[in-house]
């Protein structure tokens, strides 16, 4: 069982989060997690990469966070790079697990799903173990490889069986990560919570636009976010050329913010497009430099294809545009619709005529642009806001603890957690 935690928090409770994909806290949502059970009382660990740009030592403290870093190279050459850089993950995550000590709760944030297996190890210590399900990772698998249902496949999926059974509570991004926790992960309902991706809205809001960032042209379209195979910038890119070619549209300018595994290869499409003179890439960027692109751009672009994983997932972009009022262009997404509402237009799956002649309607369209934006705003500030998702993941630590939500993070210095 889990020893006395006497070095905890001021309430006696710990936690370690474990990360792989991002480094913290450049992860946003990771990081409202952390604050949030900082906040509650808790002392919070996080394991995760170090930064290539941010994030770079090995050990900081952040905000009373305490963070611990290990450096990690990213795949590259297919599924045997991600092997080793899955492997290299794990052997740190196990030795840093070990530094941090004796914790009550695990808390596990896929991809990929192998992070139980720390989890486990800690289980037999008496730690509770919460799975933060950020993708569902054999959708990943078939959006990004396109090799169909073969061996590794079916590999992801009997990991993500055995990190379902390990959990004891599992934390959904929306309400259609929840349903497959349920129904194919065999959890209990009671079992299961949406804890939703919000921005901070007291540290990400609207600025004063910029014209300048303009370039002279009398629109700004923006896309943000990862450029990876599943991404959607080619039909992005597409579309614009469209925009363009069947159109007639040169009153535009775009800036496509972020990096990934196909920044390159965007950028030279665009200019196999000839798009080079209207697209600009700027990689990843500070946050105040991405709140004044965002705060200046007349219509967002979120062209994620239509794929299993990409219709049930909710894209952070949407939320980030949407708190910065922008009216956006989406593909038809089931929970693209959940999330901005009327604060997008949606074109067909993958049609990108069809996403470029939306676009063209908005920008001849400055009222609608403008109730758009203000109903993604309201949105925010209402149903989608974090407040409700710190209540759920406070009610998710109660019932991984199994003690009453108006104890959680309140108990006596050394502590165990009740099985």
């Amino acid at each position: 069982m889990l020893g006395d935690t006497t070095s905890g928090g001021r309430h006696g409770r710990r936690a370690l989060i474990l990360v792989e994909n991002l480094s913290v806290p450049f992860d946003r949502r990771v990081w409202q997690e952390c604050t949030t059970l900082r906040d509650a009382g808790w002392e919070v660990h996080v394991i995760c990469p170090q930064g290539g740009k941010r994030d770079t030592e090995r050990e900081a403290v952040v905000d009373g966070v305490r963070i611990h870093r290990y450096p990690l190279r990213a795949a590259t050459g297919g599924p045997a790079g991600y092997l080793r850089e899955y492997g290299t993950a794990l052997w740190h995550t196990f030795r840093l697990a070990r530094k941090v000590g004796p914790v009550h709760v695990v808390h596990a944030c896929n991809p990929p799903d192998l992070l139980f297996l720390p989890a486990l190890w800690l289980k037999r210590r008496g730690t509770r173990f919460v799975f933060d399900q950020h993708d569902l990772v054999p959708e990943l698998y078939l959006s990004r490889f396109d090799r169909g249902e073969d061996l590794l496949y079916r590999g992801v999926r009997a990991l993500e069986r055995m990190t379902y059974r390990a959990a004891d509570v599992v934390l959904a991004t929306n309400e259609s990560y929840r349903d497959v926790a349920v129904r194919r992960g065999g959890k209990r309902p009671e079992d299961v919570f949406v804890v939703r991706s919000a921005p901070d809205t007291d540290r990400f809001h609207p600025v004063p636009a910029e014209p300048e960032l303009k370039k002279g042209k009398p629109h700004l379209l923006c896309y943000l976010g990862v450029m990876g195979p599943q991404d959607g910038v080619d039909y992005a890119l597409r579309a614009l050329a469209k925009l363009r070619d069947e159109a007639g549209r040169t009153d535009w300018h775009a800036v496509f913010v972020g990096a990934g595994d196909t920044f390159d290869e965007m950028v030279e499409l665009a200019g196999r497009l000839g798009l080079a003179d209207q697209v600009e890439f700027t990689g990843r960027i500070p946050d105040a430099d991405l709140a004044r692109y965002l705060s200046t751009a007349d219509v967002c672009l979120s062209p994620d294809p239509c794929n299993p994983l990409n219709d049930v997932s909710t894209m952070n972009k949407v939320l980030e545009y949407m708190v910065m009022g922008r009216p956006i262009v989406s593909f038809d997404l089931k929970e693209a619709r959940v999330s901005a509402g009327d604060a997008a237009v949606y074109a067909p799956g993958d049609d990108e005529s069809e996403f470029a002649r939306l676009i063209a309607l908005l920008l001849d369209d400055p009222e609608e642009r403008a109730r758009m934006g203000k109903t993604g705003q309201e949105r925010i500030g209402g149903p989608l806001a974090w407040r409700n998702s710190q209540r759920a993941l406070l009610d998710a630590y109660a019932a991984a603890c199994r003690v009453p939500l108006s104890k959680a993070g309140r108990g006596r210095t050394g502590t165990r957690p009740r099985r």
